[in-house]
C-alpha cells in the first residue's frame, strides 16, 4: 500500500486501541453483559477476520509452502501423564504473595509495580505473606466423579501433543528427519494478574512449529528458523524500529533449552515478546520416551545408529501478534485541511475487510450490488449505502479496509467505478471488467 502523503502521525496510546477494538467490534470482554471475566476476551466480526487471516497466512508460509512440514490439530485435553513428562506438574508455577489487608494476590517478582494498598489505614504499604508457588495449569475433570483419577488439565501449551504424536505423524506422512510438525490451537494458563488488554490472558492461541533435526545440525536450523520468523513479522508491516531479537542469557534459559531468542515488538507499554525460538534439545522426546515407555528415536540411514532428534521450536502468540498489528497500524492522522482522521494501516493480507462497495445513491443499488456479489466470490467485502460518502470513507479507514469502490451515476453509462486507496486517499477510475484483476494486484502482494 502507498505511504500517506502530507500527513503527520500522532502518537498512539493503548487506551485508543482498546477503545477502537470495542467500538468497532474487533475485541471486547467475554461475558461483557455480566461485567466480564478477567483474562478472557471475545473476538467480534472484524476481530475474528483479522485473527483468521493471520492464522491462514502463518499456515500458508509454515506448512503449505514447505514439503518438510506437516500440520496437525490435537485435542485440548491430553493424558495427565503428558504434563508429568513435560515438567509442568513439577515446574510450571509462579511464586505468589497475598496481601492480608486488601486480599489481592501478586507475583513475587513484580512487587515494585503493584501500587499502594487501598485497605490499610495510616499506610499505603501492603501486608504481604511469604511467597508460595502456585501452579498455572487449569484443572478440569473427566467423567461423572470429581476424584483424583478423573483429574485432567487444559493444555498450557500446544507443543506437547506434537511430541506425543511425533512417531505417528512421521510414519503416516512418510517423513524423514529433518522435518517439522505445525499446529495452531488454544492454550490456557491460570494467570494471576492478566494485564495489558489481550497481551497476557488466561485463554490464548498459539501457532507453533516443532522442527526435528539431527543433533549436529541444531545451530543451522536455529538460525534459519529465527531468520524466517523475523522476516514473517516484517512482512506484516512491522518496521525495523518496532522489532528486535533478544537472545536469552544463560541464567534465564528454560530447564530444557540449549538456546533461545525472543522476537519482541515495541508496544505502548514497552518491548514485549510476540514469538519465541527455542533449541529444546532432545529433552521432550527423551522424557516422553521414558514416561510412555515408547521408543521415539529414529535411525541414521548412513550409520544405522538410533538417536533422538533435537527440536527447534518457533512459537508465536496469535493474540499478541493481532494486538501488535492493531497497535502498529492505528494512527490519528492530522490532515492538511486541519481535520484529523483515524486510520488503521493494516497489511491487505490480514485486513478483515478487503474492499468496501459504496453506491453514491441508493438509486444505484442494482449495479452496485452486482459488483458486490462478484467481489464476494474472491474476498470478504462490505456493502454500505448509508450516509455521506466522506463519512463512509472514514468508517472504512478506521477499520483498516485497504480499498473503497464507489459506484456513481456515471458508472451506469461508462462502466467504470472509482477506487480509493486507504493510506494515500488517492482515487483512480477503473473499468468494472478489470476491477477483480486490479484489486487482486493490490490485495494479494507477494510479500
Amino acid at each position: 500500500m502507498a505511504d500517506p502523503k502530507n500527513s503527520e502521525s500522532l502518537p498512539v496510546r493503548m487506551e485508543e486501541v482498546v477503545s477502537l477494538c470495542a467500538r468497532r467490534g474487533f475485541i471486547f470482554p467475554s461475558s461483557e453483559i455480566y461485567g466480564g471475566i478477567n483474562g478472557f476476551w471475545d473476538y467480534g466480526p472484524l476481530g475474528v477476520e483479522l485473527k483468521n487471516n493471520l492464522k491462514a497466512l502463518w499456515w500458508q508460509r509454515m506448512v503449505r509452502e514447505r514439503d518438510d512440514v506437516e500440520g496437525i490439530d490435537s485435542s485440548i485435553i491430553a493424558h495427565p501423564r503428558i504434563w508429568e513428562a513435560s515438567g509442568h506438574v513439577e515446574h510450571f508455577s509462579d511464586p505468589m504473595v497475598d496481601c492480608r489487608a486488601c486480599k489481592k494476590r501478586f507475583r513475587a517478582d513484580q512487587l515494585d509495580d503493584v501500587g499502594a494498598c487501598p485497605s490499610r489505614e495510616g499506610t499505603s504499604e501492603h501486608d504481604f505473606t511469604d511467597a508460595r508457588n502456585f501452579n498455572l495449569m487449569l484443572k478440569t475433570f473427566i467423567g461423572a466423579s470429581e476424584d483424583v483419577a478423573s483429574t485432567a488439565f487444559l493444555r498450557p501449551e500446544t507443543c506437547q501433543s506434537i511430541f506425543a504424536d511425533f512417531k505417528r505423524v512421521r510414519e503416516a506422512a512418510r517423513q524423514q528427519v529433518p522435518f517439522g510438525i505445525a499446529q495452531i490451537g488454544k492454550a490456557f494458563r491460570n494467570e494471576i494478574n492478566p494485564r495489558n488488554f489481550t497481551f497476557r490472558s488466561r485463554e490464548f492461541e498459539q501457532a507453533e512449529l516443532e522442527f526435528f533435526a539431527p543433533p549436529e545440525d541444531r545451530e543451522k536450523w536455529f538460525e534459519s528458523l529465527l531468520a524466517l520468523r523475523l522476516q514473517f513479522h516484517k512482512d506484516l508491516g512491522f518496521p525495523d524500529e518496532r522489532l528486535r531479537v533478544r537472545p536469552h542469557a544463560d541464567d534465564e534459559l528454560a530447564h530444557y533449552a540449549n538456546a533461545a531468542a525472543d522476537i519482541e515488538f515495541l508496544f505502548p507499554f514497552g518491548w514485549q515478546e510476540i514469538e519465541g525460538i527455542h533449541d529444546r534439545g532432545d529433552w521432550d522426546l527423551r522424557r516422553h520416551t521414558e514416561f510412555a515407555g515408547k521408543d521415539l528415536g529414529v535411525t541414521n540411514d548412513e550409520t544405522k545408529e538410533r538417536y533422538l532428534p533435537v527440536v527447534i521450536e518457533t512459537s508465536v502468540g496469535v493474540d499478541r501478534t493481532c494486538l501488535a498489528i492493531l497497535v502498529n497500524g492505528f494512527e490519528e492522522e492530522a490532515l492538511e485541511n486541519g481535520e484529523t482522521r483515524s486510520v488503521l494501516r493494516l497489511h491487505p493480507r490480514v485486513a478483515p475487510i478487503k474492499a468496501a462497495i459504496l453506491p453514491l445513491s441508493k438509486k444505484l443499488a442494482e449495479g452496485a450490488r452486482k459488483i458486490d456479489q462478484d467481489l464476494r466470490r474472491h474476498w470478504n467485502v462490505f456493502y454500505d449505502a448509508s450516509g455521506n460518502i466522506g463519512r463512509r470513507y472514514r468508517r472504512q479507514d478506521e477499520i483498516g479496509t485497504p480499498l473503497c469502490v464507489t459506484y456513481d451515476f456515471d458508472s451506469e453509462t461508462d462502466g467504470k467505478v472509482t477506487v480509493r486507496e486507504r493510506d494515500s486517499m488517492n482515487q483512480e477510475r477503473i473499468s468494472c471488467d478489470a476491477l477483480v484483476a486490479y484489486l487482486r494486484e493490490r490485495l494479494e502482494p507477494e510479500a
